[in-house]
């Protein structure tokens, strides 16, 4: 596939928190198709990670009310992967001037960039904010699989910026990821959504 061999020709960057994963045009896993996985965290050998596109028809306002004011629109709760969807997990984009370190509640990922301990309670956030989305599940990776992956050309690995995280319910946010980046990689910002045929 020319996408493998179109990834694999681009300088690359270390899989790290506060990095995005961007599918490949042509990535044949359905589920990957025109993801955003913001990676937020590295352990033990594995990597976690939120997906940014795929938003669900459950209102935060019907499972969370208490963090609806400071949650982006459109308020709704987002996949962010297969694994683990008990739990709910909080990305923020900061306010301007906010020292992310000194805040217990908040984990840096990158410049205005941080996870949100939701155990804290809005009261402890709102104010440190200019929007959340909130996460049902993530993605996980065993040691060396997304290495795997990206020397196989699925993933494109480059930095997350705080709207990435926070963009409008009309944005198409693997478009845009795209459109950043250094070229031919712009050029493919219109390539089409995969269809699977057996749905």
């Amino acid at each position: 596939m020319y996408a493998d061999r179109l990834f694999n020709a681009l300088e690359r960057n270390e899989p790290a928190p506060g990095q995005l994963l961007v599918a490949a045009p042509d990535i044949l896993v359905p589920h990957y198709n025109r993801s955003v996985i913001l990676i937020t965290e590295q352990l033990g050998g594995r990597t976690y990670g939120v997906d940014l596109t795929k938003r669900s028809e459950m209102a935060v306002f019907n499972v969370m009310p208490e963090w609806l004011p400071a949650v982006a629109k459109p308020q709704a709760l987002y996949i962010g992967g297969p694994h683990n969807q008990q739990a709910a997990l909080g990305v923020a984009m900061t306010r301007q001037g906010v020292d992310i370190e000194k805040y217990p509640a908040l984990s840096r990922l990158a410049p205005r960039l941080a996870m949100v301990d939701l155990r804290e309670g809005p009261e402890e956030v709102t104010e440190l904010v200019d929007g959340i989305r909130l996460f049902v599940g993530l993605f996980e990776w065993e040691p060396g699989e997304l290495e795997a992956e990206i020397d196989r050309g699925d993933w494109y690995v480059a930095p997350a910026l705080p709207q990435d995280v926070v963009s409008s319910g009309s944005t198409d946010t693997w478009s845009d990821v795209m459109k950043r980046q250094a070229m031919p990689l712009p050029l493919f910002s219109t390539f089409p959504r995969y269809i699977d045929e057996d749905n």
